[in-house]
């Protein structure tokens, strides 16, 4: 049973080396973690080859959630409410229809006292 949704800051930081989202990371059990085809492409897009190529032995640990008509007009609702941007909305979206934790740093959009599926593992 799926607990999270890593978001894209997370992975990103990840592969830049940052410590403590590696270690945050390695705690954490695949089989109970996704991402969504936004981060998987976000996470490619910022890779040369090689670097998308070793990526993808990562990302593909996780459930890769896609989007569906109903997530999408669960997104748009959400960004008519909070102003969040598209991928953002689709990131909550896909985080309350599967009922699981939005795994994130953004706590610009995501205030985890406001969002009770926001989980915020750790600040920079």
């Amino acid at each position: 049973m799926l607990e999270r949704l890593l978001d894209s800051v997370i992975l990103i930081d990840h592969f830049n080396g940052v410590p403590i989202a590696t270690a945050f990371i390695s705690s954490i059990d695949p089989r109970k973690t996704a991402i969504s085809v936004i981060s998987y492409a976000e996470i490619l897009v910022g890779l040369n080859d090689e670097g998308a190529t070793k990526a993808k032995s990562l990302l593909n640990h996780y459930e890769i959630l896609s989007i569906d008509p109903s997530i999408a007009e669960k997104a748009a609702e959400l960004r008519r409410r909070y102003g969040w941007k598209l991928p953002d909305a689709f990131q909550a979206a896909l985080a309350l229809s599967y009922q699981i934790k939005l795994c994130t740093r953004n706590t610009k959009d995501f205030k985890p006292e406001r969002h009770s599926f926001v989980e915020i593992p750790y600040q920079l």
